[in-house]
């Protein structure tokens, strides 16, 4: 188990703090493993075993504890024979009907820690949550990045090649649990399509009451084809339109927020770099994990392009940047990223095989008047830095620790 400092550097200003700590993310990219972290730690700090209460709501063995007042009262006579602070570590909370109304019960009327996590992008925003505003601080946590899945693969298999690593990466993506399988392709695969079943199923389908499962699973295959492809809720209208459906733009654009919500996609909008605004049709979408894309529709080595782009997007959202398409007349960069006063621009390439793609690439920062740092990331191992802007491979950009 790696520590994920990441994230631990993130939280640890908060442990013993009177803030909940919620962690969210898609479903087993590790939050669970967080929460037995945040647990060494205090246990290393001096905490008892017994001042630790600990559920997992997916566990047939807590299903009684489905209510608020169930829990309530299974916590309040758990701490009756515990002397001292307690730490409570609720597990995919969002099983437990009304869960907002027992942790802020407890918060209240106990001395406690509260730890939560949940699958679902809506678990903080219902109106049940006016009871936790402002009393929560929430931390997301996303599947592996490259570097962590370099330093648990090369453990596990033995290996120091980096572009092997890679090319791993490329088609198994960063599920933490892959290790344990010990990157095995069939079982990699068929856990990753398990993964993939269960977000469909629990956190999309059973918690929005859909009943058209195969329109969903459509609309899925259909974003998932087109990650880093510009497209509007009418275009995928007019898909099915052309194979003789009929889709209201309304239910696909519910449909496709629900898979959001479920941290399975992430929208990204565009940026009008003349405008300065934000353009209000033809968004791109990301998928959380490039693995289970590979899983279960294939494709990641054919278009290569696009899973460089995907995993160079997930690499800004865990380092905390907030990211746009930047549109410039006719040109297109891929990421406008900003964190805090810094601000910074990237553009992905698969290769930059010709003098014409040096131009294209390198040529879509032409009108960028700024002094903020200009990438272009490919696959290329030469440098090819050029007019301030500077060219990265894109496993030493991923690599690299801070960019400046």
């Amino acid at each position: 188990m790696i520590k994920r400092e990441l994230y631990m550097s993130r939280i640890r200003p908060f442990i013993n703090g009177e803030l909940i700590k919620v962690l969210t993310g898609i479903r087993r990219s590790g939050k669970s493993v967080m929460l037995n972290l945040i647990r060494e730690e205090l246990a290393a700090s001096g905490v008892t075993d017994e001042q630790f209460i600990s559920f997992n709501f997916e566990e047939m063995s807590n299903a009684h504890l489905n209510t608020a007042e169930a829990l309530r009262e299974e916590i309040l006579h758990r701490v009756e024979s515990i002397s001292g602070k307690v730490y409570l570590f609720f597990d995919e909370i969002q099983v437990v009907t009304e869960w907002e109304r027992c942790v802020n019960s407890l918060r209240v009327e106990l001395d406690c820690d509260i730890y939560i996590t949940g699958s679902n992008a809506k678990l903080l925003s219902g109106e049940l949550a006016t009871y936790l505003a402002g009393r929560y601080i929430e931390f997301t946590i996303y599947p592996f990045s490259f570097a962590e899945f370099s330093e648990l693969y090369n453990e596990t298999n033995g290996s120091d090649s980096e572009q092997a690593t890679f090319s791993t990466y490329l088609t198994l993506g960063g599920m933490p649990y892959l290790s344990n399988l010990r990157y095995a392709h069939e079982p990699s695969r068929q856990y990753l399509v398990e993964i993939y079943n269960s977000v469909v199923l629990k956190d999309i389908i059973e918690r929005n009451k859909i009943r058209d499962v195969d329109l969903l699973e459509r609309i899925i295959a259909y974003i998932t084809t087109n990650i880093g492809n510009t497209f509007s809720a009418t275009s995928i209208a007019n898909y099915f339109k052309s194979e003789r459906r009929i889709v209201a733009t309304e239910t696909i654009l519910n449909y496709i927020k629900f898979c959001v919500e479920a941290f399975l996609f992430y929208r990204v909008r565009r940026w009008d770099l003349q405008g300065k605004k934000i353009l209000s049709s033809n968004e791109k979408y990301y998928i959380a994990d490039h693995g289970i894309r590979e899983a279960v529709f294939g494709g990641n080595m054919q278009n290569i392009n696009l899973i460089l782009e995907n995993i160079v997007y997930m690499e800004l959202l865990r380092r905390g940047y907030t990211v746009t398409v930047g549109k410039d007349s006719a040109k297109e960069i891929d990421f406008i990223c900003e964190k805090q006063s810094n601000k910074l621009y990237i553009q992905v390439s698969y290769l930059l095989a010709s003098e014409e793609t040096i131009q294209r690439e390198f040529g879509v920062y032409d009108g960028i008047r700024d002094n903020f740092p200009k990438y272009v990331v490919s696959l290329d191992d030469f440098d090819m830095s050029r007019n301030g802007i500077k060219h990265f491979n894109i496993k030493t950009f991923l690599l690299t620790a801070e960019w400046s």
